[in-house]
Parts: structure tokens; sequence; C-alpha cells
């Protein structure tokens, strides 16, 4: 990945990059009207928690990706919509079990070089959670592939609440 750099940033700075950031998520993934309005509103309360960590790619100022995460509160609704419920030992969070990485993402011309990979690990390296987990769509056989040759594993399968929401499989990872 020649010329590309990478930088850790908090809530904060991330807060400074927020049109560019949103801007890369509806090039990926076609955010508009109420996908992108949901999508700034998400990223907005993610970035105000405590943990919260962004990665990002650039070549140069041009911004190719970002990967973002935060622990899981006690209170989180991460485990609430599970298709099949899962034992309550393993969902139940304290302080310091579960890591979410909530967002990766590379725009479309800069996959396949390594940089997906770079920013999953910068935003995992050094985090003292017991281990991390992601939501991915079923059908997003690169991301599968990927996630699968990184170590995690699919522990379940999520239905958000709203009308026409996305099953999405539920991926996890210990850490070492």
């Amino acid at each position: 990945m020649p010329g590309v750099s990478f930088l850790l940033l908090d809530g904060s700075q991330a807060a400074g990059r927020e049109d560019e950031l949103l801007a890369v998520r509806a090039e990926v993934y076609g955010d508009e009207g109420t996908a992108a309005a949901e999508a700034a509103r998400r990223l907005r309360v993610w970035r105000r928690q405590p943990g919260f960590v962004l990665a990002e790619a650039r070549h140069g100022g041009y911004l190719v990706g970002y990967a973002a995460g935060m622990p899981l509160r006690p209170s989180t609704s991460w485990w609430k919509d599970l298709t099949t419920p899962l034992p309550a030992a393993d969902i139940a969070e304290h302080p310091g079990r579960t890591f979410a990485l909530t967002e990766l993402l590379v725009r479309a011309a800069w996959r396949r070089q390594g940089i997906g990979r770079s920013l999953h690990d910068l935003v995992l390296a050094g985090r003292p959670e017991e281990r991390a987990t992601l939501m991915v769509e079923p059908g997003a056989a690169a991301a599968q592939q990927a996630f699968r040759k990184w170590g995690w594993n699919r522990v379940a399968r999520t239905r958000g609440s709203g009308p026409g929401s996305p099953v999405l499989d539920v991926l996890m990872i210990e850490k070492h």
C-alpha cells in the first residue's frame, strides 16, 4: 500500500471529519435520503460513546476507507434482535467484555490491497476487551470471506426491529 497512511482517532477527532466519513459511506453503500440521515445519526451517537475509536486510511489527503467501533455497554441492545437466542452468559455484557466493530469500509478502487485488513487490525490492536463482535450481511461474500480468514466466527443472526430491517450475521472473535 505505498502512499497510504493510517491514523487512529477518538470520537472528538472523528467529529471534525464527519462529512467526509459519511460521503465515503454513501459511496460504498449507496446511502441516500433516510438511509443517509440514519447513518449520520448513528455516527454522531457512536462517536460520543466512551472508548469509541476510528481508524482512517488516506492516500495523500484522500480518504480511501475507515473502520470504527466501541465497547459494548452493559445496557447494550446489540443482542436484542437475535433470530435464535444465545445463552444468557454469552450475551451478558460488563465493562471490558466486548468491543463492537461497527464499520469497516474501503472505496471500491482501493479494495484488495490490504487496506481493510490494516484498518481492522489498527482498530482492534491493543483493545482491552476480551472479545470483539460485528454484524455483516450474509450475502456480502467478500466481507464474509475476509472476516473468516481473519479468525471471526458466526455465532448468531439478527434482524433489526424496524420495518425492512435486514438479516445480519453476528460474528465474534476472541482476543488473545
